[in-house]
């Protein structure tokens, strides 16, 4: 009979689960199995730092709606992925997080890079164990796919020691588990009919979706029934894209004051977490009555009470609530959709001057306005960074689901040149566009030669103004921590890894600049030298 080792089974099992690609750092005990994963026809993309490796995973689920897959050797390679890992739990994602480690039969020798893993990964996975025998290997693979997918997504880790993946057995004692698939439940029909009842006596109800909306492909239930009623919707900043920005039922520039006036919200597959202010007053109001629907229990009422608490797949209860609700009003000739329009309209008004400015050096705003202006409508945006984030949410729309990607709910900097890197292996025909700033950028700059190794033409556009988030004026140009340097040359630095690189001083070379990456069908960087002390008005989540 034929043996096998375990990692082989291990790729076969990624296989057997639709795992397409694995994002990892080649090293022991886990290079085998990125063989075996390639012999299984699974892409691997390798990086240079395992932290990327986790954001990439991250980005490339976030653009596919599935489970990414990241891998790493034991030790220092396993903690090197804690940072994405924990973003990836933070924004309720699913993710398969595998690790190398020490052979068990070495345990407590002082082996080679010997140190327990599974505590460090507990408390940011939703379910983290060890393979205990080779020949188990495909059920706990499979394991990992039903947690990371089941009630609340997120990531979940599977500690492979290397006698186990080094192992060998007979292949016809294996069990294979059939592919995991996510249970989607509908909501109590009861509580449909109290949602349906509460939003009949509403004058000024919203809807907000999420990560949780996009996840259940919820765009075409949503679409139905903000249509059919004229109820203006947002999204959190992560679920944006689930309808198109320039929807005229969104009203992004009357966000504060469609949740300060609002008498009922319809809150679907998101969380009143401080990006919602906690769902608290002055950000709501005191007597707002709140439909939370969402597929964790856990969450319902977190925070602050809601009317009605509805648990169930995000698609299936809108389906519901469109199929019971049909004789509730239309609002969208309504005073309160009028007056979001009109403020909405103003916010618009109130940013020209700055969209189309001139100055030198040249404003972020108007850095924002090219991209936008440059972008196609289908394109990936990758964003983080303080300043640039803030001022891009503002300002660069985003009209397909799940391509918007950034810091998310753990506000981790540094994500976005490993996001744009795994949303072009996910889509590699759709334009991706990485904004960073220039602090950001330099936590994972040198994943830029990963996407040349790997072919992946992205373009990456750093927001250079010298500093992490925007300088405050000093009379004594004391700037302590925040200040990085004076027109760093991080287009030399791309250059040199094989980029198109590019330094812009001017407004007017931004688009050519744009045009000249795009052109030279290879992974570029523009380094755009921005005012130091332009920043972004935004929403105050610190709380102190």
């Amino acid at each position: 009979m034929a043996t096998v080792s375990g990692s082989r089974l291990l790729a076969k099992a990624l296989k057997d689960q639709g795992a397409e690609v694995v994002f990892f750092l080649t090293g022991g005990p886990i290079t085998p199995a990125s063989y075996a994963c390639t012999v299984e026809g699974i892409k691997v993309i390798d990086v240079h730092h395992e932290q990327a490796a986790a954001m990439a995973a991250h980005g490339w689920g976030r653009v596919k709606g599935k489970p990414g897959v990241c891998m790493a050797a034991a030790g220092p390679g396993v903690t090197n992925l804690i940072t994405g890992v924990a973003a990836a739990f933070m924004d309720c994602f699913p993710m398969i997080v595998l690790g190398g480690a020490f052979a068990m039969r070495q345990e407590g020798m002082e082996a080679f890079q010997e140190i327990d893993q599974l505590p460090m990964m507990k408390p940011i996975t939703k379910w983290a164990a060890r393979a205990a025998r080779t020949e188990r290997i495909p059920e706990y693979v499979a394991m990992a796919f039903r947690y990371a997918q089941g009630n609340r997504p997120g990531p979940v880790y599977l500690d492979l020691p290397g006698d186990i993946l080094h192992g060998r057995v007979e292949e016809a004692e294996v069990n294979f588990p059939p592919k995991a698939q996510p249970v989607r439940p509908q909501g109590n029909p009861e509580l449909i009919d109290k949602a349906v009842k509460v939003l009949s006596t509403a004058e000024r109800p919203i809807v907000i979706t999420g990560t949780g909306a996009l996840l259940s492909g919820a765009g075409p239930e949503l679409t139905e029934f903000v249509e059919r009623h004229g109820i203006p919707f947002y999204t959190t900043p992560q679920g944006r894209g689930i309808l198109p920005d320039d929807h005229p039922l969104c009203l992004p520039g009357a966000r504060s004051v469609a949740f300060r006036e609002a008498d009922a919200v319809l809150l679907v597959g998101t969380r009143l977490n401080f990006i919602l202010s906690f769902g608290r007053p002055p950000r709501f109001a005191t007597d707002v009555k709140i439909i939370q629907v969402d597929i964790d229990a856990e969450h319902i009422g977190n925070n602050r009470p809601v009317e009605v608490g509805i648990v169930g797949d995000a698609g299936l209860v809108l389906r519901q609530l469109s199929a019971v609700g049909q004789k509730l009003p239309n609002w969208v000739e309504s005073p309160w959709v009028k007056r979001l329009g009109e403020a909405h309209r103003k916010r618009e008004a109130s940013q020209e001057a700055v969209l189309n400015s001139d100055q030198n050096p040249i404003h972020l705003a108007r850095l924002c306005r090219e991209i936008r202006d440059f972008m196609d409508r289908d394109a990936v945006l990758a964003v983080d960074g303080n300043a640039t984030l803030n001022m891009a949410r503002q300002i660069i729309p985003t009209y397909a689901p799940g391509h918007r990607l950034n810091c998310g709910p753990f506000g981790c900097l540094g994500v976005a040149v490993p996001f744009g890197i795994g949303a072009k292996v996910a889509k590699p025909d759709t334009q991706v566009l990485v904004f960073t700033g220039d602090g950001s950028f330099g936590l994972n700059a040198i994943e830029v030669h990963t996407a040349v190794k790997h072919n992946t033409p992205i373009i990456v556009i750093v927001n250079n103004n010298s500093g992490w988030d925007h300088l405050q004026k000093d009379p004594k140009g004391n700037h302590p921590g925040a200040f990085i340097g004076d027109k760093v040359r991080y287009d030399q630095m791309a250059a040199a890894l094989g980029c198109y690189g590019e330094m812009v001083e001017k407004t007017e070379d931004i688009r050519p600049a744009l045009k000249r990456a795009a052109a030279s069908g290879k992974p570029a960087l523009i380094n755009v030298i921005t005012d130091p002390y332009v920043g972004a008005e935004t929403q105050d989540f610190y709380g102190y």
